[in-house]
C-alpha cells in the first residue's frame, strides 16, 4: 500500500505537504483544481478516513498519521473563510 504526499496551496499562498497512507487520495482530489476551504476540509477528512480504514483492513489497526493529518488540515483551515480557495498542487507517491 503506497503512501502519498499531496501539496496544498492555502488561500494566503502558503504551502503544506500533507500525508496519506494510501493512494485513495487520488480518488478524491485533482491536481490544479480549486476547492473552497469548506469543500477541501470535508473531502480531506473523508479521504483520510478512508485511507485509515484501508490500513485497518490490511494491518488490523487504524492509521493514526492519517487521522493526525486530517486534524492538522482542519486546524489550518480555521484561519480562512469557508469560501476561500485551496489548490492541490501535487500528488506523489512516497518513494521508499
Amino acid at each position: 500500500m503506497p503512501a502519498m504526499h499531496f501539496t496544498v496551496r492555502w488561500p494566503d499562498g502558503s504551502k503544506e505537504e500533507c500525508y496519506s497512507p494510501s493512494t485513495v487520495i487520488e480518488k478524491h482530489f485533482s491536481i490544479d483544481h480549486a476547492y473552497t476551504v469548506q469543500e477541501f476540509v470535508l473531502k480531506a477528512k473523508h479521504a483520510l478516513d478512508e485511507a485509515s480504514q484501508r490500513v485497518a483492513a490490511k494491518f488490523g489497526y487504524a492509521c493514526s498519521s492519517a487521522l493526525d493529518q486530517a486534524a492538522a488540515i482542519e486546524h489550518t483551515a480555521q484561519r480562512f473563510a469557508a469560501g476561500d480557495l485551496v489548490v492541490i498542487e501535487e500528488i506523489s507517491v512516497i518513494e521508499k
